[in-house]
């Protein structure tokens, strides 16, 4: 070997060491960022859990209610061996199953897509009797969420939550919903970004937190009641001397938890990402970064 051509040998490693690291780390930060994206939309949205025995298919392990927002969404029957699937880009949503074909309608060749669930006869997909038309307001839960930064597609599998809708019999439809972002978006997007668009089709519901203020609500009604009953039975009582309306509740950047908590109660749900900490309440959400408040939504 020549002396040219030795000294030459630690230049051509480095060059290739230099052309192997930025080919694999676009790879290694987008498989970084979609494992980061998935944790934080998993501690956002508890996945519900399916279960069967004799009787059928049933929701065993409840996870976060949602209220489907908009229409156009079509599930099919739990039991059946295939789910079909739809698009929401740009705020609507789309029959194709795959948003890179650009077909709508006929998705009986893309159903084996993320969940690996292929329809067991080629016309099942087509058949219009095991169709459910989901509508807006109705319950359901996640069942399962899949990142792809690579297609900037977040793929969340659904399922109907038939007690909160009042289906009987049950059916627990499922559907598929592909969120397409726009082209090269999703690797640098927040949770809550992500979280917001899956929010303008798929909202976090509220019904929990308003039947425990109805329940609230009638227990106070019901103490009352006993209080007036009494009042009348005994010597009436002098009314109460009117009282100064309160001051409203108000929320400011920088305060911290304790101090939210003081002004506006304990929230109905608190989801903590780290950094990042989100309370709940009836009609807002109010966003922490580092213990303090950052924004209120």
């Amino acid at each position: 070997m020549s002396k040219k051509f030795r000294d030459l040998v630690p230049g051509i490693v480095l060059l290739t060491a230099m052309i192997f690291a930025m080919m694999t780390f676009p790879m290694a930060l987008a498989n970084a960022q979609a494992v980061s994206l998935q944790e934080q939309l998993a501690a956002q949205y508890k996945l519900a859990k399916m279960g069967s025995d004799s009787s059928g298919w049933s929701i065993v392990e409840e996870g976060t209610l949602l209220s489907i927002q908009k229409g156009g969404i079509k599930g099919s029957p739990y039991k059946t061996s295939f789910t079909r699937s739809v698009t929401f880009q740009d705020g609507t949503v789309h029959a194709a199953a795959d948003p890179a074909s650009g077909k709508a309608g006929d998705i009986k060749n893309k159903l084996c897509g993320v969940f690996k669930k292929c329809p067991t006869t080629p016309d099942a997909v087509n058949d219009e009797s095991t169709t459910k038309l989901f509508a807006k307001g109705d319950k359901v839960y996640a069942t399962k969420i899949d990142v792809g930064v690579d297609k900037d597609t977040v793929t969340m599998a659904i399922v109907a939550c038939d007690t909160c809708n009042k289906t009987d019999p049950p059916t627990y439809n499922k559907a598929n919903i592909v969120f397409v972002f726009p082209k090269g978006t999703l690797a640098a997007a927040s949770a809550g970004q992500v979280e917001d668009t899956i929010g303008t089709l798929l909202s976090i519901s509220t019904d929990d937190a308003k039947q425990a203020d109805s329940g609230q609500q009638q227990g106070g009604d019901q103490q009352g009641g006993d209080q007036g009953g009494q009042q009348q039975g005994g010597q009436q009582q002098p009314a109460a001397q009117e009282q100064p309306p309160a001051e409203p509740a108000s929320i400011d950047k920088g305060m911290t938890t304790d101090q939210v908590q003081a002004a506006m109660g304990k929230p109905d749900k608190i989801v903590n990402l780290g950094t990042k900490t989100i309370y709940y309440y009836k009609d807002m959400k109010v966003i922490f970064m580092g213990g303090k408040v950052s924004d209120v939504q």
